[in-house]
């Protein structure tokens, strides 16, 4: 089974289209079309439906998907080994960090990175923590940095973790900052700045407002804690940071309840790491995640 068509079938997937499959590997279309006939017809059967104006999958096709990434798997984990005895730390590496740890973290683990290892040429994107996720099932990148999901699945490893504690904050003109004592239900009085409801950060503080039986009031959601430190700041709503984010333009809250996520560097289960990848981990130990 041809590795190429195996690639151009699940660009097509992951891409939706023939054209951005035909993009993303940098081939022309007529080029993707004709891999995918060559593995159609070697598998005596079709993949993709072709009869709809987007892109549908048959049975068989649905059926391929795991069984290719595996085998496109095993052929890098082969590669990866190989490559293994010239000790060089070269080559492109494809990363992906969540917007907060590209803004507070990832500078100084890449300014000592790039300065040792002047061989590698990064590949990096910034994106939410769940486009991650899916991101990285499609082999978008090796390593992604993000916060830690309670619901990642099994396909994902853990290379390295650390904490983020976090603190409920206001801006210093809100009612709230003049108050010595604040408990949950002072915070349901007042409209909350938080991101989506799919994230790791609304779930924890959803969470505590489910268990006390009280009301949270999500006002502008928005995913961008630059952002929302800034309409917290402006005294729009409280809302919940890490500490590291604290400075003179927001104060914290007391109420009782240590709150805090978990960052981390993932990857996916049986695809071996590069040689730049486990360099850029070794980096990572080495710095701390501090800024």
């Amino acid at each position: 089974m041809d590795s190429n068509a195996l690639k151009a079938f699940l660009a097509i997937v992951d891409q939706g289209s023939f054209s951005e499959a035909a993009e993303s590997l940098h081939l022309t279309q007529p080029a993707i079309s004709k891999r995918l006939a060559a593995l159609e017809s070697q598998l005596d059967t079709i993949l993709i439906d072709r009869s709809q104006r987007s892109i549908g999958l048959t049975d068989a096709g649905k059926r391929l998907i795991p069984h290719a990434r595996r085998i496109l798997d095993e052929i890098h984990n082969a590669t990866t080994m190989l490559s293994s005895g010239d000790g060089l730390v070269s080559g492109e590496l494809q990363i992906i960090a969540s917007h907060h740890i590209g803004l507070h973290h990832l500078p100084n683990w890449l300014r000592k990175f790039t300065r040792e290892h002047p061989r590698v040429s990064l590949n990096l994107q910034f994106m939410e923590s769940d486009t991650a996720y899916i991101q990285m099932r499609k082999r978008q990148a090796e390593l992604a940095f993000v916060t830690l999901s309670d619901s990642m699945e099994s396909d994902f490893v853990v290379y390295e973790q650390w904490p983020d504690p976090m603190a409920f904050v206001v801006g210093p003109d809100h009612e709230l900052a003049a108050r010595a004592h604040i408990e949950l239900k002072d915070l349901a009085e007042y409209p909350a700045i938080l991101p989506d409801t799919t994230t790791a950060t609304y779930r924890v503080v959803s969470r505590l407002f489910l268990e006390a039986n009280l009301p949270l009031r999500q006002q502008i959601p928005t995913n961008y804690l630059e952002t929302i430190k800034m309409m917290t700041g402006v005294g729009i709503g409280w809302s919940v940071l890490p500490i590291s984010m604290v400075d003179s333009s927001i104060r914290t809250l007391d109420i009782g309840f240590p709150v805090a996520r978990v960052l981390g560097a993932v990857g996916l289960n049986g695809r071996q790491l590069s040689h730049a990848a486990r360099a850029l981990l070794e980096t990572v130990q080495r710095e701390g995640s501090g800024k």
